[in-house]
């Protein structure tokens, strides 16, 4: 009975997400023909139309942080990854306007499709090409003063209850190229809400816990290797996801 119950919750967030979506689709689809111009309207569009669609079904986020984020400064932000709530999670906390960087699969959802045409960088991993056109895009937003959002896991964990895995090291390097901190984001709880796309358990209300580290300059003329920044970021996120220790 309580599997029913969380697999309606889940319909209902989807259909709420999609409601409020289409009532926006007029708007976003003139925004869309020139997204360079309109680059932050359409960030705020995705920014509440998913924290509408979560806080409609009774989803709500709360933010620690280590310290006070100057949030004047652009970012590679660096979440790990375990639902798909993490996005919401993500547009809550940051102030700033900032891409995705995310899959390719994203393109063919019929709600993530044009915020992945416009603002946000699709990428076929297993491509080289791709990752080429993905990472030269990236350096370009950066280079605006754009902030990033790079899973560095690369995808959500295949088991429940998830863990942290082993960074990929395409952010940390990103970082050091474009001498851009790296703000570490630990999202605690949104598998226990909604574990990846909520197909196994469903979903239910709840508030998802998330916890922003201090950041973690990188300077490209300092001789410090992409991994031993990747290894620092794995271990503050680890400790603070094993222990709770900020919350």
């Amino acid at each position: 009975m309580l599997l029913i119950l969380k697999k309606i919750h889940r319909l209902l967030y989807f259909l709420s997400i999609l409601f409020f979506f289409v009532i926006s689709f007029p708007i976003l689809y003139f925004l869309a023909k020139n997204p360079e111009k309109h680059y932050n309207s359409i960030v705020w569009f995705r920014k509440w139309i998913s924290l509408l669609g979560s806080y409609f079904v009774g989803i709500r986020y709360k933010v620690t942080y280590e310290e006070p984020i100057d949030w004047s400064k652009n970012y590679i932000i660096c979440p790990n990854h375990t639902s798909i709530l993490d996005i919401t999670a993500l547009t809550y906390l940051s102030p700033r306007p900032f891409s995705f960087i995310g899959k390719v699969e994203l393109l063919k959802n019929p709600v993530t499709r044009i915020f992945f045409k416009t603002i946000d960088i699709p990428v076929k991993r297993e491509s080289k090409i791709s990752s080429f056109k993905a990472f030269k895009r990236a350096t370009e937003l950066l280079k605006e003063g754009k902030s990033l959002v790079i899973f560095p896991e690369g995808k959500i964990d295949d088991h429940f209850p998830p863990t942290l895995h082993k960074f990929k090291p395409g952010a940390f390097r990103m970082a050091m190229d474009n001498n851009t901190p790296i703000l570490p984001v630990v999202i605690h709880n949104a598998s226990a809400i909604l574990w990846d796309d909520g197909g196994q358990f469903g979903s239910r209300p709840g508030c998802i816990k998330i916890t922003v580290l201090k950041p973690i300059e990188t300077d490209p003329n300092v001789s410090t290797a992409n991994s031993s920044i990747e290894q620092e970021v794995y271990e503050k996120m680890n400790k603070v996801w094993q222990e709770g220790s900020l919350l």
